[in-house]
């Protein structure tokens, strides 16, 4: 596909975003949840990086899925404030930010039309994305990817939307390891190189296990407000003190894993540069372990995001040394 082709066909993908919305610039900003989009570009840049260091790396892999992760990021945001807002969880009891359908600047209608807008992006870009990686939609590859960013989609819309979502029956930290890790990971690495190495999904579960810890700070913040309207967490099921040890865990596992993928790879110890990170990590740690207010747990969210966001970066560049 040649410059202009692709400046045409994305001013036609951009515009209807841009057109939906021109007159509520600050409310859409609000709901895209811009804070959360560095979490989601980890698995891409870790992947990126490992496969730049084995000489398989294409630009226009990486700028491809790193905008269909974006999409799907958005898509994510936008469903769980239209889903949430539908069944009532976000009310006068909850503590964490204002949504955008909560505090009344989107209509369920306007947030809607977002969410095909953004369904569709994802699809558009993800067949790109394949395309580009496998050279032809005969591949034998190209279905199993079709299938799994179908499934991304449903698993982004679905979290909190419909008769019975996944979210509101704790099983929201396994779709996060699976999609913001381990396919996040390996399936990047794959449209890179057109190979599958094994031992990515410790990274993989690295990335997926700190994703998933945001999740559970979530969880945290808001368990009492969730506990009013049966939205059943792990926080909910684990109770203040078993999702502190929970959190603890995942950070940990999540360490022990990167730096098990380092030594079965090991040649030089400018790999183990990543854990110029674990200070930053154990210091969030320090803050959630001696926490007893709920709403002050929310500046942690951020935090986790940006730490997991700088460990994916050090990561890549220790893989490159």
């Amino acid at each position: 596909m040649n410059k202009l082709n692709a400046q045409f066909y994305l001013y036609y993908c951009f515009y209807p975003i841009l057109y939906i919305m021109k007159s509520k610039i600050s409310a859409w900003i609000h709901a895209f949840r811009l804070r959360t989009l560095p979490l989601s570009l980890s698995s891409i840049i870790l992947a990126s990086f490992i496969a730049r260091a084995n000489h398989a790396f294409y630009w226009s892999i990486a700028i491809l899925a790193a905008l269909t992760t974006l999409f799907l990021q958005i898509l994510s945001n936008l469903a769980n404030d239209y889903g949430d807002f539908s069944h009532g969880t976000d009310n006068e009891n909850r503590i964490g930010p204002t949504r955008a359908l909560q505090g009344g600047m989107l209509t369920k209608m306007e947030m809607k039309t977002m969410i095909i807008v953004f369904i569709t992006l994802s699809l558009v870009f993800g067949i790109w994305l394949i395309y580009a990686g496998l050279g032809s939609i005969l591949s034998p590859g190209f279905l199993a990817f079709f299938l799994l960013g179908v499934s991304s989609i449903a698993a982004a819309i679905k979290y909190t939307v419909g008769n019975n979502p996944y979210g509101y029956r704790a099983l929201g930290d396994i779709y996060v390891l699976l999609f913001f890790g381990l396919i996040g990971v390996l399936g990047t690495y794959f449209l890179h190189s057109h190979t599958f190495e094994p031992t990515l999904i410790l990274p993989a579960i690295s990335v997926g296990l700190f994703s998933a810890g945001v999740l559970n700070l979530n969880n945290m913040r808001d368990r009492e407000s969730d506990i009013l309207v049966n939205k059943i967490t792990l926080a909910v099921k684990l109770g203040p003190e078993g999702a502190k040890k929970y959190h603890m865990s995942m950070i940990v596992v999540g360490f022990a894993s990167a730096a098990i993928y380092t030594l079965l790879h090991y040649t030089s110890p400018w790999q183990f540069a990543y854990f110029i990170s674990l200070p930053f990590f154990i210091k969030h740690l320090l803050v959630v372990h001696r926490n007893q207010v709920p709403r002050d747990l929310d500046p942690q969210l951020k935090t986790l995001a940006l730490n997991t966001f700088f460990f994916s970066i050090l990561f890549g560049i220790s893989s490159l040394l």
